[in-house]
């Protein structure tokens, strides 16, 4: 999701890629194989010399079993090419779906700054495509109903470089609330971002009190769809406190809520257009239109950028789901947006839509917000036929579920802390629950406390610590090994990682007594009052 203002930057020395393998294997068919790239405007002929080594280096890879190769990543038949140090890049790849890679190459630098965590690089890779997946299906969908690649390619750089704007360089007048872009520069998560986890959701504490209410709304909402099945999650500012979907779609839906859908997202939107009001928009607009324009060479492989559904005889509607400052709260609580275009025949936007892995079928999207509270409800298309029928569900919901969220945004705002509700005195730390995808973390106002030195060497053992998992993964599948690790950093704080049975802790204790025995102690007394002695050693 979004990445502090704080994350390196890449300009010349970052691109990304999607090709698919079973394509442009013939003699001057090799363009067929590229479905994105970035930057667009590279000459083709580098575009196929970053692809040719990628296939190259996934080709190699898949024949050796058991075998350590230049960054210690096990290869064989059965897994999938991650990750290739070379002297002056790192390649990062994620097998998107048979067939199809995505491949980050990104330039080493000797700034300190730029240091990253491979897997983070490579979380990014599945987050675009699960994004991609949920908005317009499989990757291989779309080439099955255009083979020549004319529908899927548009949809992959539009999507991908909407994706991309939560990674650029900031204007120097933004303070968090503005979605204003300069210049091409992209920030990638960087060593700052240790204390991060992406690909999973943060949980909202609540009371038993609050608990049964929200049990009780989510009740009610399911009765006012009838027999029509009804999903929902519930969210409190970015937290999510409730969901009746699968974790990988509650993931998914949890994550384009938190980048589009929440309350700061909204008030992202009404920032922006203040300050165009202002008499700004004329410099920055340009700058934003780096995305929606690029040189005349992608204009024609990438495909027509209109996303007009009567944009020409060959030309393709495509949506664009990650615009920003698309989505508004109506009148009766539901957001509306016109990124799904206008219902046919008629000048009213149309509901969007999303692909539901859970059920294997495309849903209505409604969301309703109340203050803090906000509601993501999805209906099976199949189930309701028309625009009307939804609209009569919402009208139910409105009449009959209005009061129960009152009562539930009031009970969970009384209880809330505040941002730094999950603070913990003394603790910077990432506790990561890997079979409920479920993570919680330092607020980021208390992470920037800590030193330059002290993230840096959590960020050292978190790659150590992937490692160590990837390896256990290929020794032993069915068996998780516990693992602690402690080290003194240069500058005397303790960083500290603990994995058991599928949890995770990380944690920098800075300005603490010198001795291990403390640092021991004090993982110990975090993981009885706030893990349950998950990570206890007794």
């Amino acid at each position: 999701m979004g990445l502090s203002s704080a994350n390196t930057v890449v300009n010349e020395g970052f691109q990304l890629c999607v090709f698919d393998l079973r394509r442009g294997q013939q003699e001057g068919q090799e363009l067929d194989k590229i479905l994105f790239f970035h930057p667009a405007d590279l000459p083709f002929s580098t575009q196929l010399s970053v692809i040719g080594l990628s296939e190259g280096l996934i080709t190699f890879t898949s024949l050796f079993k058991g075998i350590a190769f230049v960054s210690c990543r096990i290869f064989s038949p059965e897994a999938a090419c991650e990750v290739i140090e070379a002297e002056r890049h790192s390649h990062v790849f994620h097998q998107a779906e048979l067939d199809i890679w995505m491949v980050m190459v990104v330039e080493k630098s000797k700034e300190s700054d730029a240091i990253w965590r491979i897997d983070a690089l490579r979380r990014v890779l599945k987050e675009v495509h699960s994004l991609f997946v949920m908005f317009h299906g499989s990757i291989r969908s779309l080439l099955d109903k255009e083979p020549s690649g004319g529908l899927v390619r548009p949809h992959l750089y539009n999507f991908i470089m909407d994706y991309l704007s939560a990674f650029q360089k900031r204007s120097p007048w933004d303070i968090c609330c503005c979605d204003f872009l300069v210049g091409k520069k992209i920030k990638l998560p960087s060593f700052r971002d240790c204390l991060k986890e992406r690909g999973t959701v943060q949980m909202l504490t609540v009371g038993r009190e609050a608990a049964l209410e929200v049990q009780s709304l989510v009740r009610v909402l399911e009765s006012c769809a009838g027999n029509t099945p009804c999903y929902s999650l519930v969210l409190f500012q970015d937290l999510l406190v409730s969901t009746t979907l699968s974790p990988d779609d509650t993931i998914n839906l949890f994550t384009y809520a938190v980048l589009r859908l929440a309350p700061h997202a909204l008030l992202s939107r009404a920032s922006s257009r203040s300050y165009l009001r202002k008499g700004n928009s004329a410099s920055q607009i340009a700058a934003a239109s780096v995305l929606a324009t690029s040189g005349p060479v992608s204009e024609q492989f990438y495909g027509s950028h209109d996303t007009s559904p009567h944009g020409g005889e060959h030309s393709h509607h495509v949506l664009r789901p990650l615009q920003l400052n698309k989505w508004c709260k109506g009148t009766d609580g539901f957001l509306v947006t016109d990124i799904w275009g206008p219902e046919v025949g008629s000048m009213v936007s149309a509901t969007p839509t999303v692909w539901l892995q859970q059920t294997d079928e495309r849903m209505y999207l409604c969301v309703y917000q109340h203050k803090s509270l906000t509601l993501i409800l999805l209906f099976p298309i199949s189930s309701i036929l028309n625009e009307q029928g939804l609209s009569v569900v919402k009208q139910q919901i409105v009449e009959n579920a209005s009061l129960k969220m009152l009562k539930v945004e009031e009970k969970l705002s009384k209880g809330w802390g505040g941002e730094n509700a999950y603070h913990v005195g003394g603790y910077r730390y990432l506790l990561v629950d890997g079979d409920r995808n479920v993570s919680r973390a330092s607020p980021p106002g208390k992470v920037t406390t800590l030193t330059k030195e002290s993230l840096i060497s959590l960020s050292n053992l978190r790659e150590e610590v992937d490692l160590e998992k990837s390896r256990e993964i290929w020794d032993d599948p069915g068996h998780e090994k516990d693992l602690e690790i402690c080290i003194r950093a240069k500058n005397n704080a303790w960083v500290i990682a603990r994995t058991t049975r599928g949890k995770e802790l990380y944690m920098v204790l800075e300005k603490a007594n010198e001795t291990l025995l403390f640092a021991s102690d004090a993982v110990e007394k975090f993981s009885n009052r706030y893990c349950s002695g998950a990570f206890s050693l007794d």
